[in-house]
């Protein structure tokens, strides 16, 4: 048996009046997901525990395998370990965003979706005028960076995702609790560096957002994985443009398939990821594969956005990879699912239990349901389900 687990990051939304009270799910063209939850095994799973907040890291750790009361140590961290960044036992790891500040608003949680190449600039900037003994900062991927502190600073700090706040007063939110104070005048010293650095005077000449700040939220410490191997007997790979995703991969012990043009975003390498994810089955028993795009629209607040996102999951993703498994001689188990929703209507992140459908191609068992929605799944046999035992249930069934 060969295993593909798809993840749309933030598909699942909520009734949105301009598209007839429908959610994006309900309003896209998804023929794809719709034949797998017509053909599959449908219902909703939760994948943030009552007690966490709903990020992407709980979500996605949840989706594979790993119960987050259990392994999650914070999101940092994971992203650390995608991007070679060591972690010794004291080291505080952060996520750090560039973002954009505007008459002391958070504009911007992404400053534009600012490009890899120029954020390099601007944080080797950052590390080489505010690095320090115990600070250091580690160019990401596009707005996604990386702050390490050593001697356990800022650990147990309260800091606030950018994401969450857009539009309201950066004061309001800057770190608070034990040492706070140290990390507010860092973010404040940030936007002393970067405002007339010539990377952000050429992007407001050109009508882009500056990446006039930074913004330090989710850290943690080094975590510790059983092996996802060890764990489920599977042999697996994990395919992400964003290193949140290949940072639980790396922990989780899956083969990180790099795939060239994977962006994070609208413009993503789609077809890239589809290919990279046939071939890895080739010589694996289990393939993730995640795309960030619907999750950065749903941010936005676009519509518009989240409708292609989804659109384009379902038609260069999940199509390709569904007609791959049903043309294959061996039996194939397709999960499709996003990792939580995030509505156009509120710009982040919730807790609301999330659709998902499974098919299998040697043994097709259909529910009742006829389409990938968040309203048709409730009728599905499989009810509710707590989303870090999705993968047991798969791998056992």
């Amino acid at each position: 048996m060969k295993y593909a687990v798809l993840i749309g990051d933030g598909m699942a939304d909520y009734p949105i009046e301009k598209l007839g009270n429908r959610t994006i799910l309900q309003a896209a063209r998804t023929p794809a997901m719709d034949s797998i939850a017509a053909r599959g095994k449908t219902g909703l799973a939760k994948t943030v525990p009552d007690d966490f907040h709903p990020g992407s890291d709980v979500a996605n750790m949840s989706i594979l395998g790993y119960d987050p009361a259990t392994y999650y140590s914070g999101r940092a961290p994971l992203e650390a370990a995608s991007m070679g960044v060591s972690l010794a036992a004291d080291d505080v790891a952060f996520r750090c965003n560039l973002i954009t500040i505007e008459n002391g608003r958070i504009k911007d949680y992404s400053a534009g979706h600012i490009s890899s190449d120029e954020a390099e600039i601007l944080i080797d900037t950052l590390d080489s005028e505010l690095g320090k003994d115990n600070i250091r900062f580690y160019p990401g991927i596009s707005y996604r960076h990386l702050l390490v502190a050593r001697d356990n600073l800022g650990a147990e700090m309260e800091c606030t995702p950018p994401h969450d706040i857009t539009g309201e007063k950066k004061d309001k939110y800057l770190p608070r609790g034990k040492d706070g104070e140290f990390f507010s005048e860092i973010i404040e010293e940030s936007m002393t560096v970067l405002e007339l650095h010539p990377v952000n005077l050429k992007r407001v000449q050109e009508g882009k957002n500056p990446a006039n700040s930074i913004w330090v939220w989710g850290q943690g410490y080094a975590p510790k994985f059983t092996a996802f191997k060890e764990l489920y007997g599977k042999k697996g790979a994990i395919i992400s443009a964003v290193d949140l995703l290949k940072g639980i991969g790396i922990y989780a012990g899956l083969d990180v398939i790099e795939v060239p043009g994977a962006t994070g975003y609208l413009d993503t390498n789609y077809e890239g990821k589809a290919s990279a994810a046939i071939e890895a089955l080739k010589t694996r028993d289990l393939v993730f594969v995640h795309v960030e795009a619907p999750d950065e629209a749903g941010h936005e607040g676009s519509t518009e956005k989240k409708l292609k996102a989804v659109e384009d999951f379902d038609s260069r993703i999940v199509a390709p990879i569904l007609e791959y498994a049903e043309a294959s001689d061996e039996p194939f188990t397709i999960l499709v699912l996003p990792d939580h929703p995030t509505p156009v209507s509120v710009k982040t992140h919730t807790k609301d239990p999330i659709p998902f459908a499974v098919y299998r191609t040697d043994k097709p068992d259909p529910d009742t349901v006829k389409s990938f929605d968040e309203d048709s799944v409730k009728n599905g046999s499989m009810g509710l389900v707590k989303a870090s035992d999705l993968i047991g249930i798969l791998v056992k069934s």
